[in-house]
């Protein structure tokens, strides 16, 4: 089988690198490349080139943001090609389009390595699928904000000076935003959703991120035996699902507690397995490219993923139900003291407590807010 890449940067490198060394029974036989980086034969800066190529059966997206690579992925499977893509930004925008379109022209749309990097995270969902309806899923699905808190913990550093470092050694970005504001876990949590609870899940969900997180909230929830993770979460039941991305206090006993680095830790819960969790490296060069080779391997042997976004469940914030600390000098509505300078709301929904925090952020910007869920 014959394959093009789409893009040469970290994870192209990685996939290209595990075939060509690897893989005998798949080619590498086109990459897509800017015009002044075309270093050798395979690769070409004409993406009409590629889609036109009756012998490239398989598009792997590794290009990163919506567009060209929306444009391109559509293209891919409008001319009848499979497509892997480990792009969860692309794939949280346009899951629903490019879902008809492998559905109308017969082919594979193949996402495992936009979630959780060498984690088989959307294969095991897909594998649970099959007996059981998945009631919940959650997760740390970014090894960027992970590694943030497992420092501070760690060294007793700011958040500042870790996320430098995080910077220096590739795990952020220069612009971190997307890690820090929760914008890469949201992204995730979309696409989580829409495959365990067969929906295509609302982009308009509540996202918080640790951007205010300091070591005086570590101690402060250290002091009750618990620390900071930044989750992604879905629940559904009875025809309805919610989900958020927010810091969320876990128990220092629990194992997500005690992830460290910029390792992942995924959990899903379903009717008669029970709750399964998987954990592993989230991102890099290899485990990415790992997971995009398994995608590959499995068009070669005929399986292809089907999505079926029928079901019409209805978005019910009101299924995601916690109690919050607002560490904060802002007075918040409903709310009674939990320590000096951190108050409690009790039993409210995350919309609820994002649009608390908004509020409180305009009179002290520092404020941070995790939620407590009770431990299961």
């Amino acid at each position: 089988m014959k394959i093009a890449v789409l893009g040469y940067g970290t994870v192209g490198r990685g996939v290209v690198k595990i075939i060509d060394e690897q893989v005998a029974d798949v080619e590498v036989s086109r990459i897509l490349e800017l015009p002044d980086r075309i270093s050798e034969s395979r690769m070409t800066s004409s993406y009409v080139d590629i889609v036109n190529d009756s012998q490239v059966e398989v598009v792997v997206e590794c290009m990163g943001g919506l567009e060209p690579a929306h444009t391109y992925i559509l293209a891919a499977l409008n001319a009848g090609k499979h497509v892997v893509t480990s792009n969860k930004a692309v794939v949280a925008e346009y899951f629903a389009e490019f879902v008809e379109a492998a559905n109308a022209h017969g082919v594979g749309l193949l996402i495992e390595a936009s979630v959780g990097g060498g984690i088989p995270w959307i294969a095991s969902i897909i594998k649970a699928r099959r007996i059981d309806a998945i009631s919940s899923f959650s997760g740390i699905m970014n090894g960027t904000t992970n590694y943030i808190v497992y420092k501070m913990l760690k060294d007793g550093s700011d958040f500042s000076e870790v996320l430098s470092k995080a910077q220096e050694m590739g795990y952020a970005e220069r612009d971190p935003s997307a890690d820090i504001d929760g914008i890469d876990v949201r992204n995730k949590t979309v696409i989580t959703a829409s495959v365990a609870f067969d929906v295509a899940c609302t982009k308009e969900l509540p996202v918080t991120g640790i951007r205010t997180l300091s070591k005086h909230d570590l101690a402060l929830f250290g002091s009750h035996e618990r620390t900071v993770k930044l989750l992604g979460r879905g629940v559904q039941r009875d025809g309805r699902y919610a989900v958020a991305v927010e810091p969320v206090a876990v128990s220092t006993s629990s194992l997500e507690a005690n992830v460290p680095s910029n390792f992942n830790l995924v959990t899903l819960d379903a009717d008669t397995v029970g709750e399964l969790k998987f954990y592993g490296q989230g991102a890099g060069s290899l485990p990415t490219g790992n997971a995009i080779v398994q995608d590959v391997l499995d068009c070669t042997a005929g399986i292809r993923p089907r999505y079926d976004f029928s079901r019409g469940l209805e978005y019910d914030p009101g299924l995601l139900r916690s109690d919050y600390v607002f560490r904060t000098e802002a007075d918040v509505e409903g709310s009674r003291l939990f320590e000096p300078g951190a108050v409690l709301v009790s039993d409210i929904t995350s919309e609820r407590a994002r649009g608390l925090l908004d509020e409180a952020l305009r009179t002290d910007p520092t404020t941070f807010m995790a939620a407590i869920v009770k431990e299961s």
